[in-house]
């Protein structure tokens, strides 16, 4: 018997399985609906924080050139 044959059998037994408790199927649908989600959330996340770190080392040199320019040390030339 090839592998071809045997994750077919496998397959088959599975679906078989699914089909006699269907509170399984909703559970495994359940769950990657979950990890969709998460994936989806920490996705969003990420991007927000990159956003705000770009935004905050923005303010920060708008800060340190202010602070450069009000200084009476500061290099001539």
């Amino acid at each position: 018997m090839g592998p071809t044959e045997e994750v077919g059998k496998v397959a088959s037994g599975f679906i078989a399985a699914l089909q006699e408790q269907p509170l399984a199927l909703a559970l495994v649908v359940c769950n990657l609906t979950l990890l969709a989600l998460f994936f989806y959330v920490i996705n969003q996340s990420t991007l927000n924080r990159t956003r705000e770190f770009s935004a905050t080392q923005e303010m920060q040199r708008e800060v340190q050139k202010l602070l450069y320019n009000c200084s009476p040390d500061k290099p001539q030339g």
